[in-house]
């Protein structure tokens, strides 16, 4: 239980950092680049995905 408070102490820290970082321009700038980079890398993930599926799914020639 009492990790469970760090971590939802830490958690809520972080929310609060950002939420001040995300008021100067160049922490907003910062943001918006660690943004940028993490949904390149879902889209990444995603498309990877959705290959693999395709690949999966498709009937095999016999």
């Amino acid at each position: 239980m009492k990790n469970m408070v760090w971590f939802l102490i830490g958690v809520i820290g972080g929310f609060v950092a950002a939420h001040f970082m995300n008021k100067d321009p160049r922490g907003h700038d910062i943001l918006a680049e660690v943004d940028a980079r993490i949904n390149g890398f879902t889209a990444l993930i995603g498309d990877a995905y959705r290959a693999q599926e395709a690949r999966l799914t498709e009937p095999e020639d016999h």
